[in-house]
């Protein structure tokens, strides 16, 4: 399918959009794009509009190294949806995208008919966290990017599927490979600063579906868990054979489960 450019700022925002119906908005996490979507974004074009973004930084879309701002990123998205004359939205974010989601939750609920987190969490950076994100940005300048992602792309699936999705993980690897040096320190930077966002995801008046994988590498399943508790509205899914990427380990279930919740959105 052909990119569509958004000009936002003077910034370009790459997306595809693919289907008809209700909106459903995609952003992917880190070292990611658009692209890592694949066919859980065709199979929801079935029956919705679906809008995949390349959050800034990543992709084909540009970077303003002056506003390296979750919410930043986050305005640039609700522009877009603006400017298609997009009133509500279920908006699904994966890892990082889930922080760009919350950033959008807590300056725009109005456009919000339901939300996702898909691996991921509200809080921001612990210390230890901090460190480990300035690490590889050090990498990154050093022009060791591939030391990042030969890492953590691997550990983004369960241990136990990496042999059987070893295609699917060289997609992602690939993928990685082609962000930039700029936005990777970009979305690193932007994910250094972003705020504790706990209190906006319990507050949402929409229904929130969790993704949770019982073998992620990056988020114990029962953090998840127990932090869905607070959310009134929910729907919990525990991928039995996931890590962090359900949508792409468990395609089947991911598509029958975010359906049934879509159901019970206001859009």
């Amino acid at each position: 399918m052909d990119t569509q450019f958004y000009i936002f700022q003077g910034k370009k925002i790459a997306y595809n959009s693919l289907g008809s119906g209700n909106t459903i908005v995609l952003l992917h996490g880190y070292l990611e794009s658009k692209e890592i979507w694949g066919s859980f974004a065709t199979e929801l074009a079935k029956n919705y509009q679906i809008i995949a973004i390349d959050i800034l930084g990543h992709g084909e879309s540009t970077i303003d190294e002056e506003s390296s701002d979750v919410n930043w990123m986050a305005e640039g998205i609700f522009r877009l949806l603006q400017s298609k004359q997009i009133g509500k939205a279920v908006i699904v974010g994966h890892s990082m995208g889930g922080y760009v989601m919350l950033a959008m939750a807590e300056a725009h609920p109005e456009i919000f008919a339901g939300a996702a987190m898909y691996h991921s969490v509200p809080n921001a950076d612990l210390p230890e966290k901090k460190e480990g994100r300035q690490r590889e940005i050090e990498l990154v300048k050093q022009g060791k990017k591939q030391l990042i992602y030969n890492v953590n792309i691997p550990k983004g699936f369960a241990d136990d599927n990496l042999e059987k999705l070893k295609n699917e993980v060289e997609k992602a690897k690939k993928i990685a490979s082609g962000t930039s040096d700029e936005g990777i320190i970009f979305a690193l930077q932007a994910m250094m600063k972003r705020k504790d966002r706990t209190q906006v995801l319990f507050n949402l008046a929409v229904p929130v579906y969790f993704a949770i994988g019982k073998k992620d590498n990056y988020i114990p399943q029962q953090r998840l868990i127990d932090l869905s508790t607070n959310v009134k509205n929910r729907r919990v899914v525990v991928f039995e054979n996931s890590g962090h990427n359900s949508f792409i380990e468990e395609p089947e279930l991911a598509i029958d489960e975010f359906q049934d919740f879509l159901i019970t959105c206001k859009f």
